[in-house]
């Protein structure tokens, strides 16, 4: 069965258009399905501006589909992920919404870490939204959900969802490395893993204050010493001091 977003019997009027070729302006004709065109005038390449590229980010067919994608496209590709991850990961936890909750917290503060830090955005959301992803079945196989049982139980699961939407095997590999010991860093880390290990340290110390407050001088000493990234740091003192 043919793709219907690229099977033309289904194309409306606009699927097949002009763009200006943005190096000497000659009218260039695309498909809605190219992902590049050659200018016919002065021979530049470049990117469709239409492409409508969601589909590729989980379809397991995109390769046959689209063919080999320009570096832009892939980065893209990347980055559409995370949204796909953060629905496998709803879907996987149902109706617990409390895991729901602390992976969607975490992932929004590990986001402004990572983005402060410079790191790999695609890699710490999927690591965010995945990183407590083997707790049911710690809870089933070891009547635990404890940090270790979690780690164990969460990389298998985390690989299956990534590997079902069709992600890279290198962010496959370390986005469950960073499951697989995410409660528990080694000497030398990477700015990924550190952002994600922050911001879910930020989210477990704010639901250890509703549980039981402790004072802010206490708190200040946690997080001078337990935070990897000055901007955990500095993402801390605001969210759980107010400063």
């Amino acid at each position: 069965m043919k793709c219907p977003g690229q099977d033309t019997q289904y194309w409306k009027p606009g699927a097949i258009f002009e763009e200006k070729c943005p190096e000497c302006g000659a009218a260039v004709e695309f498909f809605k399905d190219d992902t590049t065109r050659k200018c016919p005038k002065c021979g530049h390449r470049f990117l469709n501006p239409k492409l409508d590229f969601g589909c590729a980010a989980y379809c397991q067919y995109a390769k046959q589909c689209i063919g080999n994608l320009p570096p832009e496209l892939i980065a893209q590709k990347d980055d559409l992920l995370k949204d796909r991850v953060a629905i496998e990961m709803k879907r996987y936890f149902g109706r617990d919404f409390k895991r729901i909750g602390h992976a969607t917290r975490v992932a929004r503060l590990a986001e402004k870490i990572g983005r402060e830090e410079k790191g790999n955005l695609a890699v710490i959301l999927s690591a965010a939204y995945l990183h407590d992803i083997g707790i049911k079945e710690a809870q089933e196989k070891h009547s635990s959900t404890a940090a270790r049982y979690q780690e164990e139980e969460g990389m298998a699961i985390a690989r299956e969802i990534l590997t079902k939407l069709g992600a890279g095997n290198e962010l496959i590999d370390e986005v469950c490395d960073i499951v697989g010991h995410h409660h528990h860093p080694r000497n030398e880390e990477t700015v990924n893993f550190k952002s994600l290990y922050d911001a879910d340290l930020i989210v477990n110390l704010e639901e250890k204050q509703k549980e039981q407050a402790s004072d802010p001088e206490s708190l200040k000493k946690v997080i001078e010493k337990s935070f990897l990234t000055e901007t955990g740091k500095n993402v801390a003192r605001q969210e759980l001091l107010g400063e």
